[in-house]
């Protein structure tokens, strides 16, 4: 029997000595990039793309090219996503700039869409071994160019730089305002004050331009998770439910990576309202991390702040990704997710499906 609930992963060691400095912002505060920027033909009506987390793997790259291959392979048919939005850790281990084309630029050659990108904790490590460089310095040149560039650690790849304004940042879209964080190197996260700043400002925004537009947050830490190699974060949960709470305003869905599966969670409030907390983080990195087991005494899930959040679904056995779908349904807006599966052979299996309609 697993868990059906988060849980915490006990006795955890202090990391925050790893935390690393913010790269300076390369677009204007308040770090917004409007999507027509990039797609000029986005559909206002309906909008479709992938999500997907921790792709990288220093080891074997077999599973991100399935994975990838499996995303490719939805373009042959109607409604093919608009673009991709990774969760975080590109690269493995120190985010380094000779490691992008095999771990990114390589795989994902054929991909036919835009990429947009939040950093996960490996992408803004620093490898003590290697030549001097500062964190983030290639996810910047590679994601927050100014303006779309060739890549000189690309190998001549023809995917030119995304012209996203900061590390943190919103996408702004028709039917979505997609905000992004950076939180940092530490296992469990650290997010900087003026972030939090920031965050308290984009949800107060983007909360005003509902309901004809989602809120939607993306976050490399997963705050609640069932496995056994992170767990929750307790530092993220209570960073965001302390905001959600001062703000007033909560996200339509949270989207995480980190955590190696997939999983799906739903945290009911007692305003009556429920959140959609999804981890997307089997992407690729070869070592999947199960859900753990109720008689594994290593996790507990006796904390309040776990109250009323349950595990929907999960995969936790195989790789795969996210496709998701924003739609007008008349006076409301739907969104859809499909969760798919992809086997060592190639097989493809929808795991899960949900919809959320606000």
């Amino acid at each position: 029997m697993k868990y059906s609930t988060p849980v915490q992963k006990r006795d955890q060691p202090d990391d925050s000595y790893k935390f690393q400095p913010l790269p300076a912002p390369t677009g204007p505060f308040p770090y917004h990039l409007d999507i027509a920027q990039v797609i000029p033909d986005i559909n206002s009506q309906k909008m479709t793309f992938h999500l997907v987390g921790d792709t990288g793997s220093l080891r074997s790259i077999d599973f991100q090219r399935k994975v990838i291959t499996a995303m490719q392979a939805q373009f042959e048919h109607d409604n093919p996503p608009q673009f991709l939005f990774h969760l975080g850790d590109v690269v493995y281990n120190h985010g380094e700039a000779s490691q992008y084309y095999r771990q990114f630029f390589g795989p994902f050659q054929h991909y036919p869409a835009p990429i947009f990108a939040i950093a996960g904790n490996h992408d803004s490590d620093v490898n003590p071994a290697a030549a001097p460089y500062h964190s983030l310095e290639p996810f910047v040149k590679v994601f927050c160019d100014t303006t779309a560039h060739t890549i000189p650690f690309a190998n001549g790849d023809a995917r030119k730089s995304m012209i996203q304004p900061n590390v943190y940042w919103t996408l702004k879209t028709p039917l979505a305002n997609i905000i992004g964080m950076h939180s940092n190197v530490p296992k469990f996260g650290i997010v900087t004050p003026e972030q939090q700043e920031w965050l308290k400002a984009e949800l107060r925004r983007a909360d005003a331009e509902r309901p004809d537009k989602a809120v939607i947050l993306c976050i490399h830490h997963a705050p609640y998770s069932a496995d056994i190699n992170h767990g929750s974060s307790i530092p993220m949960i209570t960073l965001l439910e302390g905001i959600f709470e001062e703000t007033g305003v909560r996200p339509d869905i949270v989207f995480s990576g980190h955590v190696h599966n997939y999983q799906r969670l739903v945290k009911k409030y007692k305003s009556g309202r429920s959140v959609c907390y999804v981890v997307a983080g089997g992407g690729g990195y070869d070592e999947l991390h199960p859900i753990a087991a109720l008689s594994d005494k290593r996790f507990t899930n006796q904390l309040p702040i776990f109250d009323n959040c349950t595990l929907e679904n999960y995969c936790d056995h195989q790789h795969g990704f996210l496709r998701f779908s924003i739609e007008h349904t008349g006076a409301q807006l739907a969104m859809k997710g499909n969760y798919y599966s992809v086997a060592d052979d190639g097989a493809v299996t929808m795991e899960d499906q949900f919809e959320i309609k606000l």
